[in-house]
């Protein structure tokens, strides 16, 4: 056995990792077997790959760095995949490559000889590398789609578009697929394809971020677009105009609805494509939406009041509908008839009542809500209050023993007040239909796997308000939270109850500031005091509350 393995050994005894009967077991294992020691430990479950990064001292790991494109070149892609090894960066003659076996000096020597330069092995994690190798040179699932198809998978300037390929060719389905059902298997809400001059970019928006996954060569861009359009009963000809569709898809365990929107560009048409999980309705409670306290308590008292106006608030992106659907699962009974009015509906709920306005054919919201009055509704739910005549009719049902429920767009709870006031509707109208606003962010949540202890710098400090010695929580990242430290997400919540003293101040045309002083002194938490709260509680970061309320 070499040095280097004894002392890896040493190394995971020392720090606790293993024990003498364990790395004996290994070492018996190894001598029959050959191979590294910390690839053999891994095998065994006995460490994590992680752990086994750790202890060989990896300072700096690929995800930590930002790739320079250019040296990507700098070893074949068949090397990488075989190795699983990806070019970190060049320094004075020195290739400083991530590998998941350090200490394979076969490996090491080939990639001497070829490259001429200096080898530097980072100790970096197996999934850490295939993203990595992912993200620069696709799946294994578009690479053999692309062979498939005869088209080389290095982009290129003066690649052509490929316009001779079939749509329904079993490559081409096999390539659109493995992009959908990786972006679904990832949590994914949205799927970006965008062609640009030297490649087509695919990125997928994870817990509220766009990460890019992997590129294509530029000429794919028809086939893909073209696939996707047929999967989507949209015009393949019309390639000038955007074009909107959708996809129903049935998959093991779980309903998809695929929402299609495509727009021209300068190098193509991209796609973007909304991804719905039918399932994610029906899988959250109140408290699990993030609210607790006097905000969980003040809401409930909201849905269960016999009539009255609900609004819920906040930019695109926030969690609204969610917020909504999770209300109404909480109050369908059969005593209940429950009536939705949508633009579009995103979820199909059992017993409830749902329709869809359809504005080129004329069926409005408002159309809608005239109709449905005369339903015998007890719960109405508005997908958006967006125009003065959609506010009117949803305060006077909410004024005539109706419970209503929807969405508006303000940065905040008071400021929903002034906005009702704004589209002109009587200040006295909104004092007495309006029960409550609920204003909402969505942070990211710290993944449960990496959770380590935190101290604050200067700049959290400053915006928390707590002391240097502060112990919080962060993320490490790990193979679990894609090496970001997050790992789904939570809401932030803002919940302003009407009472007697809003009432006064809302007859005299108070200012939205005026009304949020006086909301919080009626015991209203504001975002940043709620997000911090989950801070402290090591549910999210400063960092994403800093990022989410940095105007509060």
């Amino acid at each position: 056995m070499s040095s280097k393995k004894q002392m890896l050994g040493d190394r995971l005894l020392d720090q606790g990792h293993i024990t003498r009967k364990q790395l004996a077991e290994a070492l018996i294992a190894q001598s029959k077997e050959g191979g590294l020691l910390g690839g053999i430990l891994v095998e065994m479950e006995i460490i994590t790959e992680e752990v086994l990064a750790a202890v060989l001292g990896c300072s700096e790991t690929a995800a930590a760095n930002s790739i320079d494109k250019s040296i990507l070149s700098a070893i074949p892609e068949h090397l990488m995949r075989k190795h699983r090894m990806f070019p970190v960066r060049i320094a004075e003659n020195r290739l400083y490559v991530a590998m998941t076996e350090p200490f394979n000096i076969l490996a090491i020597d080939d990639l001497r000889l070829f490259t001429g330069y200096d080898i530097e092995p980072l100790a970096t994690a197996e999934k850490e590398i295939n993203l990595l190798i992912e993200k620069h040179f696709g799946t294994p699932e578009v690479v053999m789609a692309m062979q498939d198809l005869g088209i080389e998978p290095e982009a290129g300037e003066g690649d052509e578009i490929v316009k001779n390929v079939f749509i329904d060719e079993a490559p081409v389905i096999r390539l659109v697929n493995s992009i959908i059902t990786r972006a679904i298997d990832e949590e994914a809400s949205d799927i970006h394809i965008e062609p640009f001059e030297h490649a087509i970019r695919i990125r997928y928006r994870i817990d509220g971020f766009l990460t890019e996954i992997m590129n294509l060569p530029p000429r794919m861009i028809f086939p893909i677009v073209s696939r996707i359009k047929v999967m989507s009963n949209l015009d393949i000809a019309e390639r000038r105009l955007p074009q909107d569709g959708r996809i129903p898809l049935k998959l093991p365990g779980c309903a998809i609805d695929l929402r299609i929107s495509t727009m021209p560009t300068m190098f193509g048409e991209k796609v973007v494509i909304r991804i719905l999980n039918k399932g994610n309705a029906r899988k959250y409670t109140l408290k699990q939406l993030g609210l607790s306290g006097s905000n969980l308590s003040r809401f409930l008292d909201f849905v269960r009041a016999p009539h009255g106006l609900l609004l819920v608030t906040g930019p695109t992106g926030s969690g609204k509908t969610t917020t909504l659907y999770t209300v109404l699962n909480e109050i369908n009974n059969i005593e209940k008839n429950i009536v939705t009015i949508e633009d579009p509906v995103e979820y199909v709920l059992e017993g409830i009542n749902q329709a869809q306005v359809n504005d080129k054919a004329g069926i409005t919201f408002i159309n809608f809500l005239r109709s449905v009055l005369r339903q015998d509704p007890d719960v109405i739910m508005i997908g958006e209050i967006r125009d003065a005549q959609t506010a009117e009719i949803a305060v006077q049902a909410a004024v005539t023993g109706h419970l209503v429920l929807s969405t508006i767009h303000t940065n905040s709870a008071p400021g929903a007040v002034t906005r009702l006031i704004n589209m002109g509707i009587a200040p006295y109208m909104v004092a007495s239909s309006v029960m409550g606003v609920v204003a909402q962010r969505l942070v990211r949540r710290i993944c449960a796997n990496c959770k380590q202890k935190h101290i604050p710098d200067n700049s959290e400090t400053v915006f928390s308000g707590l002391g240097h010695d502060s112990i919080l929580f962060s993320g490490k990242g790990c193979e679990i939270c894609g090496f970001t430290g997050y790992k789904d997400r939570i809401a932030l919540y803002e919940v302003m109850k009407m009472t007697p003293p809003l009432q006064s101040i809302i007859l005299k045309n108070a200012s939205t500031e005026e009304i949020r002083a006086e909301a919080v002194r009626e015991g209203m938490t504001t975002l940043k005091a709620d997000g911090l709260k989950k801070a402290v509680n090591g549910l999210s970061t400063v960092k994403e509350i800093m990022r989410t309320c940095f105007r509060e």
